[in-house]
């Protein structure tokens, strides 16, 4: 970005990264799609206060994050879904074949905490630098390492993989989550 650009130009480059963040954070579509129209109209009414020269897509995943964060608080007293009945309804089939089926890494994924699922999608999936991260989280970046690395071990472990097993994936993005990978 130039000095001379307006950042509310680069806004829609933005939008596949923050919908994919935000179906991350809820698994519902709906709910994604809320979440991400919310935190654009926050960011609409508050470019003045972007500084340019930054990580606009970083200040736009915090307000994204803050949003989903603020919807959680009050949505705390609804009813839960702890067999993962609703969300499984809500899933698609994988598309492919291989050791690791979508499914299988979805059903895990769904089970790591919010924090968990947070720090692999946006070190792992978004490709965003444990500084960043951590900027964007608000804590320090031992922090957002120690996360990443707990999640990543969390989620080999319930998929049952061991440290030889090959992963035969053709979605790069679910391959760094997993691995640890940038993602292509």
């Amino acid at each position: 970005m130039t000095s001379s650009s307006d950042p509310r130009d680069e806004l829609v480059e933005h939008l596949p990264a923050m919908r994919a963040f935000a179906m991350s954070l809820t698994h519902n579509p709906a709910t994604a799609d809320d979440l991400v129209q919310d935190a654009v109209v926050k960011a609409w009414g508050n470019f003045d206060k972007f500084q340019p020269g930054t990580n606009l897509r970083a200040w736009l995943f915090t307000i994204l994050r803050n949003t989903y964060y603020s919807l959680y608080r009050k949505r705390r007293r609804e009813v839960e879904d702890p067999d993962g009945t609703m969300a499984g309804q809500l899933s698609e089939k994988p598309a492919h074949d291989g050791h690791l089926a979508m499914t299988d890494f979805r059903e895990a994924f769904a089970k790591l905490t919010d924090e968990q699922r947070e720090v692999l999608v946006l070190v792992g999936a978004e490709g965003f630098s444990y500084e960043d991260a951590a900027e964007m989280c608000g804590c320090a970046v031992g922090t957002i390492k120690s996360r990443t690395n707990r999640a990543r071990k969390r989620l080999a472990e319930l998929m049952h993989l061991d440290d030889e097993d090959e992963l035969e994936m053709t979605d790069a993005a679910t391959l760094a989550v997993v691995q640890g990978t940038p993602a292509a």
